[in-house]
């Protein structure tokens, strides 16, 4: 794959990625999320891709597939006998799927197994996850989640600590208590729904790396509305589809792929470190660059503009 794609800073870490990220999540099969499966033999035929592809940066977490993303990376990790150079693997801690535990001992052995899946001894970049499933308190308490991630930085298991997560105000009270190096940020910063805005410009003012997952919605944005009406994984609503049909026109209109704009509209934001895009077989690597890589006519970025995005989480009410 010739097309060469520089390294940026993570933050102010001393970490150099790609501003494309590959998302690992589709390689665990989860068609209750994605809606398709997808077979082992496919899962580490992508992951040899990426790793003979410009994008240096991949991303998972410990509750895609409840572990299956992580064994099928551990598998081609075996093969190369370890994360190839030049390549930065991050994942995520979580609660338990089984019965919600998020407590300091579930995070341990979460990070615990996500090493024995991945058949390693160190990791680069851990996040903890979807802490809107607890409390603010539990997390920063004594012996909580954040204290043994810490734990584990000064033991070099792990390098940097990362937050991932969704509700905007929630991400921001993580982000302001200076304990975290990275944010990750998905489906509320797209073409669509832009309401992460407040924490993109709040951890960049802090020197934080931001990474923004997710640019199509969860799929709208990539197939288009017609095919695929649903943003974060549920039914839109119609003032969304409207908009996603008015965008679909207007870069039809001008030969301009609906997915490359919205890839595009990621990339082209200072404030972002990467952008992760999910892949779920080999051929997507290259589509990915290619996209990131389409010309997008700076008109065609005002008449987006004027279409605009919709109001509110695209999640509210999810999360109790």
């Amino acid at each position: 794959m010739p097309d060469f794609l520089p390294l940026r800073p993570f933050g102010k870490t001393k970490l150099q990625v790609t501003a494309l990220a590959a998302g690992l999540a589709p390689l665990a099969s989860m068609p209750e999320s994605f809606g398709y499966e997808v077979a082992t033999d496919q899962a580490l035929e992508t992951l040899r891709a990426i790793f003979h592809s410009p994008i240096n940066f991949l991303d998972t977490a410990a509750s895609y597939g409840d572990g299956e993303s992580e064994r099928r990376i551990g598998m081609v990790l075996r093969e190369y006998g370890g994360v190839p150079e030049g390549y930065v693997l991050a994942t995520k801690v979580d609660r338990s799927l089984q019965t919600g535990d998020f407590s300091g001992d579930q995070i341990q052995r979460s990070l615990e197994r996500s090493l024995r899946l991945l058949r390693l001894e160190q990791l680069p970049l851990v996040y903890l996850h979807d802490p809107e499933h607890t409390t603010f308190e539990n997390v920063m308490s004594r012996g909580g989640p954040l204290e043994v991630l810490k734990r584990f930085q000064d033991e070099d298991v792990i390098e940097h600590i990362g937050v991932a997560g969704g509700p905007i105000d929630l991400m921001i009270r993580y982000v302001e208590t200076g304990a975290f190096e990275a944010v990750i940020t998905h489906n509320r910063y797209t073409l669509l729904n832009r309401v992460a805005e407040p924490l993109l410009g709040i951890a960049h003012r802090r020197g934080m790396a931001v990474v923004n997952a997710a640019p199509f919605g969860g799929g709208i944005l990539a197939r288009g509305p017609r095919e695929y009406p649903r943003y974060s994984y549920v039914p839109a609503s119609s003032d969304l589809l409207q908009r996603a049909t008015r965008m679909e026109d207007i870069c039809r209109h001008n030969g301009v792929p609906l997915a490359a704009a919205a890839l595009q509209f990621s990339l082209r934001d200072p404030r972002i470190v990467s952008t992760i895009v999910g892949v779920s077989r080999a051929e997507r690597i290259r589509q990915m660059v290619d996209l990131a890589n389409h010309p997008v006519p700076e008109h065609v970025w005002a008449e987006l503009g004027e279409v605009g995005p919709v109001e509110g989480d695209p999640e509210s009410g999810r999360w109790g």
